[in-house]
């Protein structure tokens, strides 16, 4: 495989000093490829979130090193982060709080362009909301006036703006509904096909991530515990807390989702009762 895009190498985030310090990434490592999406997953608490906010300059690395095409970028100034944040753009949870409600989209399309100092004013604009389905006059209306997929449709949109290399996606489904979910899951597939972005892709839902990601890492209290292709975790996971996972993801079948309920307490609890 080519050389990696994005690197993580014994990365360590521990939070406060002294006696009050608390280690919530521990010797975490892995690699991000050009083109590529790598899901991780992992329970509320489990730190994956962390490592996004790590790579992005916005949690503290106490120790390792993350690379970006070759260089490190753990611990930079703030003029190097800021030459970095054109390559590796963010996709928040909630659409709406990460959009400024009093600017109108097309103002929320420029700024990062502007802060950028890179041209493309409105027929830019127009070139990404036609990239995430939305029509070019949702350019003069505000955020209010949109659907939760829809204003996720923008903050993707907005990410886009200086064709980065790599997104990060921290839980961007999970405030939506399951339709509109796999239409943005679809919309971000559909991205990559052609730009060639690579996603790190955080989400709790192993089953979310399943079909859209090319490796799955599952974190457990702030290390990972297994690390594969998308079908080897997902439809045959060695470690425990993965099965776990994979027992909680939602299923249609009724009879099914029992099933998996009564199997995940005996891992839980060693027991079906």
């Amino acid at each position: 495989m080519s050389q990696p895009i994005l690197e993580v190498e014994n990365l360590v985030v521990t939070f406060g000093h002294g006696r009050h310090a608390k280690t919530v990434i521990s010797d975490v490592s892995f690699a991000l490829h050009a083109g590529e999406t790598l899901s991780m997953v992992g329970e509320s608490g489990s730190g994956k979130t962390t490592i996004g906010r790590a790579i992005l300059g916005l949690a503290p690395v106490s120790g390792g090193t993350v690379r970006y095409r070759g260089e490190t970028i753990s611990n930079i100034s703030r003029n190097a982060r800021r030459k970095i944040a054109r390559e590796v753009q963010v996709i928040f949870q909630d659409p709406y709080s990460s959009l400024n409600p009093s600017m109108r989209i097309e103002d929320i399309l420029v700024e990062p362009m502007a802060a950028a100092g890179v041209g493309g004013g409105r027929a830019r604009v127009r070139e990404l909301l036609d990239a995430v389905g939305l029509p070019s006059d949702a350019a003069s209306r505000y955020p209010r006036e949109f659907s939760g997929g829809q204003r996720q449709r923008i903050a993707i949109a907005r990410a886009l703006a200086l064709e980065p290399s790599v997104i990060i996606c921290d839980e961007p489904t999970s405030a939506l509904d399951v339709t509109t979910q796999a239409r943005v899951l679809k919309l971000l597939k559909d991205i990559q096909d052609a730009t060639g972005v690579a996603y790190l892709f955080i989400s709790h839902d192993l089953g979310v991530v399943h079909n859209i990601s090319d490796r799955i890492a599952v974190l457990y209290r702030g290390e990972i515990v297994e690390l594969d292709d998308a079908r080897t975790v997902a439809m045959h996971p060695k470690d425990e807390y993965t099965r776990k996972l994979q027992m909680a993801a939602p299923v249609a079948d009724p009879q099914l989702q029992k099933e998996r309920r009564s199997a995940r307490r005996a891992v839980l609890f060693g027991s079906t009762a």
